[in-house]
């Protein structure tokens, strides 16, 4: 079968048929006739569309959308405004029709739903000025005041402004911006209009890829894990889409969605309905998946690689179910929430639910209010080989929204394993929030605090606290296994380095800030855990033994440590031995930039000396508690942790930390 090749060009003179002679000048056109095999070659503009793509490819036949140029294409959600009338000082005005909105008005439609729990006066909307997002106003006087908006993580920026309100009567939108002395109509002001950018209307339109474009500016809601989750471009709920070498920003709510379906029965529950908590909607989510399709054969198994993804403001990729299976690979995620007008529980670089057998590495995650967040069922999730910097607020922010999420660069939450962060590079002021269990942790360099060990798992009501009950599930399926309460622990650190880079005293912290894993001293060891349970081996369990072992049951799970290393007063866990503690010397650790790239300076190396330890491997982590499941890949193969950051080999034993050597750990940690 002979596949075609669909050309667009929005320079075009005239609208055609989709050959090179006579390309369409809308990528929808061509999305309406492609198959499996064809590919849609797009010139260089401006499409001011949401595509949506109608035909899915075949596993073996994608359909392919790329741009002839990289980065040259911009399909965008917005469009151009410059009728801007004189209003007040620095403020300008603009009235819309609201027919070119369609059903979907921006600027009616308010960020709001399930989990999330900031104020709800932002609209969906917003309004660019040279690519430069202005800040929402609730009333006009702030808007003409245009004062910095001490939350915001870009203080500078913040006094652009803008507000919003109807005139029914006229059935207009107007818009009043104040633009700080420029003159919007001598400058490229946009706003947003549509809710998607690339995004098919219907489920199960596989296997996509979409390659090399600018996508921006979108009106998308807020995404929970419960309901509808739409975002700026993304598969809808279908298998084998990639995503690759794309320029993704200016989301209101999330850039990526890898995430779920509309379930009528489920959707925006708690927002609408309020008596059941959000929390059980989450487990309706997952039982009523597998209904609504979620399996291994249908689900997931989508790239998303070397894209840029910045300035959203909710996630820069967001999913629920639907990214099983998937590779995040060699993606620049940054300045994700850094305006500080939304806040909830879903807000991070990369927010996923169910990141079953999902491989995230070689990414660089910075400037974002949270980095990685994987929330429930991070069962076979690894994350490797990734750089986490600068994750927190700027020094001299005002304090979060209330609702807001605390800053980290990883947070694994109520997770039963088997959950691998290896070979990563954790430099924010909190490395790890870890209320879950079913850890690895190996060869990484962690500068931050390890919070929320031992809590953050259950709810409080009218009487005990509820322990919040999470799913694990058939290895390497969706199907669920079962179901169960966090126990805490079941956790390893093998190989680390572990720098108190910020002090560990605070007079009033939210958090815990001492580095190192002395946060589980007061967890067992393999030996002690298990000596309950020894005692019968060989033998039939008796009726008086359940009730015997009923606190054993529940009691915390043993911790693994061995090689790791701790300086600057970083403390180790009081079980372990064979480590290095070095609270004496100072160690100076500094990431720096040269021609714009990430480097490391530190003395480290000089306190390390030839300490060695064997390598680690899937043998040596067993399996997690609950799922027993293997720390492996997703095909079930043994992992030997003998390649370091970069990738280079180990040897026969090795130094701890993410690279092989000192003189590996100067190269550029990532180049854009």
């Amino acid at each position: 079968m002979a596949f075609l090749k669909i050309y667009v060009d929005g320079n075009a003179r005239f609208d055609g048929n989709g050959t090179k002679k006579r390309p369409y000048k809308l990528v929808n056109e061509a999305a309406k006739v492609a198959m499996p095999g064809d590919e849609v070659d797009v010139f260089p503009g401006t499409y001011r569309e949401n595509v949506n793509p109608v035909h899915a490819g075949t596993e073996d036949a994608h359909i392919t959308y790329r741009s002839v140029e990289p980065l040259k294409a911009i399909i965008t959600g917005a469009e151009l405004t410059d009728n801007w009338e004189k209003y007040q000082d620095n403020v300008w005005v603009t009235k819309i029709n609201n027919s070119i909105f369609g059903s979907y008005n921006p600027y009616t439609t308010y960020v709001k739903g399930d989990w999330y729990l900031g104020p709800v006066n932002k609209h969906t909307g917003a309004v660019y000025m040279n690519d430069l997002q202005f800040y929402e106003t609730t009333s006009l006087n702030e808007c003409v005041k245009g004062e910095i908006y001490q939350r915001s993580w870009d203080q500078e920026n913040s006094v652009y402004k803008w507000y919003t309100e109807q005139d029914e009567e006229k059935n207009e939108t107007i818009i009043y911006a104040n633009f700080q002395g420029e003159n919007p109509n001598q400058e490229n002001v946009d706003i947003n209009v549509r809710r998607e950018v690339f995004w098919p209307q219907e489920t199960g339109v596989n296997y996509i890829t979409v390659s090399g474009f600018k996508l921006n500016k979108a009106a998308t809601t807020w995404a929970p894990p419960a309901s509808y989750q739409d975002g700026l471009v993304g598969p809808h709920w279908s298998k084998g889409w990639t995503i690759e070498n794309c320029d993704i920003s200016h989301s209101r709510c999330a850039g990526i969605s890898l995430g779920k379906y509309r379930d009528p029965e489920n959707d925006q529950f708690f927002t609408y309905q309020h008596v059941k908590s959000p929390t059980q909607m989450e487990r309706d989510a997952v039982c009523r998946g597998q209904y609504h399709g979620w399996t291994k054969e249908n689900i997931g198994h989508h790239i998303v690689r070397n894209c840029n993804i910045h300035d959203c403001e909710q996630d820069g990729i967001v999913g629920r179910q639907g990214g099983v299976f998937s590779l995040i690979e060699d993606n620049h995620i940054h300045h994700i929430n850094n305006m500080q007008e939304l806040a909830g529980a879903e807000i991070a670089g990369i927010k996923l639910h169910a990141a079953i057998d999902v491989i995230i590495r070689r990414n660089h995650f910075d400037h974002t209010t949270m980095g990685l967040w994987c929330d429930w069922e991070a069962q076979g999730t690894r994350i490797t080989q990734n750089l986490f910097d600068h994750n927190y607020a700027p020094e001299g922010t005002a304090k979060r929204l209330e609702g807001a999420m605390l800053s980290q660069d990883i947070w694994v939450e109520v997770s039963h394993g088997p959950t691998l962060i290896d070979n990563n590079l954790l430099l924010s002021k909190g490395s790890l929030k870890i209320p879950t269990q079913g850890l690895a942790v190996v060869h990484n360099l962690i500068l931050g605090s390890f919070t929320y060990v031992g809590e953050g798992t259950d709810t409080p009501g009218h009487g005990a606290p509820q322990p919040r009950y999470t799913p694990y599930h058939i290895r390497h399926r969706t199907e669920v296994a079962g179901f169960m309460t966090i126990l805490h622990g079941d956790d390893r650190f093998y190989n680390n380095i572990f720098i108190q880079k910020w002090p560990a005293k605070d007079p009033d912290p939210e958090e815990n800030l001492e580095v190192g894993t002395a946060v589980f001293d007061d967890y067992p060891t393999y030996d002690e855990w298990y000596k309950p349970f020894k005692r019968l081996e060989g033998t039939f369990a008796r009726e008086t033994d359940m009730e015997d072992l009923m606190e054993d049951h529940f009691g915390h799970l043993p911790i693994w440590a061995s090689g790791n290393v701790y300086l600057n007063g970083a403390k180790a866990w009081k079980k372990e031995s064979n480590n290095i503690v070095n609270d004496k010397d100072k160690v100076e650790f500094e990431l720096v930039e040269t021609d714009g790239q990430p480097e490391i300076k530190t003395n480290l190396y000089d306190f390390i000396g030839n300490f060695k330890n064997k390598i680690i491997n899937t043998d040596t982590l067993g399996k997690a508690f609950e799922p027993e499941q293997r720390f492996e890949t997703p095909d079930g193969d043994d992992i030997d942790f003998n390649e370091d950051y970069f990738g280079n080999h180990r040897g026969v034993s090795t130094i701890p930390g993410p690279f092989t050597s000192e003189e590996v750990s100067v190269k550029t940690l990532w180049e854009k």
